[in-house]
């Protein structure tokens, strides 16, 4: 089976070649579009594209992404950003997937995606077929069509020195002046008015997304997003039920719980904390369906947590208890050993 890499770059000369270079095994063909580089973006992509060509950008991520895919020749298709890398480990989990693939004639895979922290799943490899099409102008996806099959082909997305700008923002003002948003994009529109500390306009948007339909996982996620909106107002009742609000979605997450815990810490009322961060800590891990959450919230941050609250509580032997749990999970951390002085000294 040939598969097509296909990407879409701007102003990526720091980072295309390390991704390209990662990739090219993987591919029999690279099918780059260029949406407007000023810098050596081109004479790089040139350099191992089989197909390069310059696409007009038109505030559209779905539409130069969905350029890009037609192009290819391939019979299925493989997407990538240009500050993603493919580790070694994972060229041979890529060929045991397209095995895979071909065994059980899929049309999708879900693979692992590693990002800031966080490990979800996306629709990386696409059988070439006019349902693979990009949707959403920002933060565009694949809507997931026939056999779907889940994988352990992992993409680590390193980043680059890139300056973040509202960009993302402006697109969704304009869009959401034009049309009525779907659920998914009314998540990711609160979601950049959130980071960009537009923390009431980010609330009345999570708002109408959590009123309307949406996915159950973009929901529990609005709550946590909500709820911060709120805490940073002051407002700190609103942001306990957001979290609380949750619930109403799905089990309980342990990013959700570890936040619970921490609003009652810092109202210093530590038995409640005990009670959520312990919670925290027996969390069901969801990311196989797609979580936004740091593994760390099952493990190193309830655990530090609990060594606080039961010490504030005059419980020493079950803080000392968390403190070697904390350690275990994290003994470079520096509250871990900001601990292990303390525990030391007192």
């Amino acid at each position: 089976m040939r598969v097509s890499l296909c990407m879409i770059v701007k102003d990526e000369e720091e980072v295309l070649e390390r991704c390209l270079a990662s990739a090219r095994p993987l591919a029999d063909e690279i099918v780059i579009a260029d949406t407007g580089s000023s810098d050596r973006t081109p004479e790089i992509a040139k350099r191992y594209a089989d197909v390069f060509f310059f696409e007009p950008w038109r505030e559209n991520f779905a539409r130069a992404r969905n350029a890009a895919l037609a192009r290819a020749t391939g019979e299925y298709l493989l997407w990538l950003d240009a500050d993603d890398v493919v580790t070694e480990e994972n060229i041979p989990r890529f060929f045991a997937l397209m095995s895979q693939i071909a065994a059980q004639n899929a049309d999708v895979a879900m693979c692992p995606y590693v990002s800031g922290g966080l490990t979800y799943f996306r629709e990386r490899i696409l059988r070439r077929d006019e349902r693979a099409r990009f949707r959403g102008r920002v933060h565009e996806c694949v809507p997931p069509f026939g056999k779907v099959i889940r994988g352990e082909f992992t993409v680590t997305h390193m980043g680059s020195g890139k300056a973040r700008s509202a960009r993302n923002l402006e697109i969704y003002r304009k869009w959401a002046s034009e049309e009525k948003l779907a659920g998914r994009d009314l998540f990711y529109y609160g979601r950049e008015l959130y980071d960009n500390r537009l923390y009431t306009e980010s609330a009345a948007v999570l708002r109408d997304m959590l009123e309307g339909e949406g996915w159950y996982v973009n929901k529990i996620e609005a709550c946590r997003i909500l709820s911060a909106c709120y805490a940073a107002r002051g407002e700190a009742e609103k942001a306990l039920s957001a979290l609380f609000q949750s619930f109403c979605y799905g089990t309980p997450r342990a990013s959700v719980l570890c936040e619970i815990a921490g609003l009652f810490s810092a109202k210093k009322r530590y038995r409640d904390a005990v009670f959520w961060y312990e919670a925290a800590l027996a969390a069901e891990d969801h990311a196989a369906e797609g979580d936004f959450e740091l593994p760390a919230c099952h493990t190193i941050i309830p655990a530090l947590g609990l060594v606080v609250a039961y010490e504030a509580l005059g419980d020493r032997a079950s803080a000392l208890k968390y403190h070697r749990m904390s350690a275990a999970f994290a003994p470079e951390h520096p509250s871990v050993k900001y601990n292990a002085r303390y525990f030391k000294e007192a």
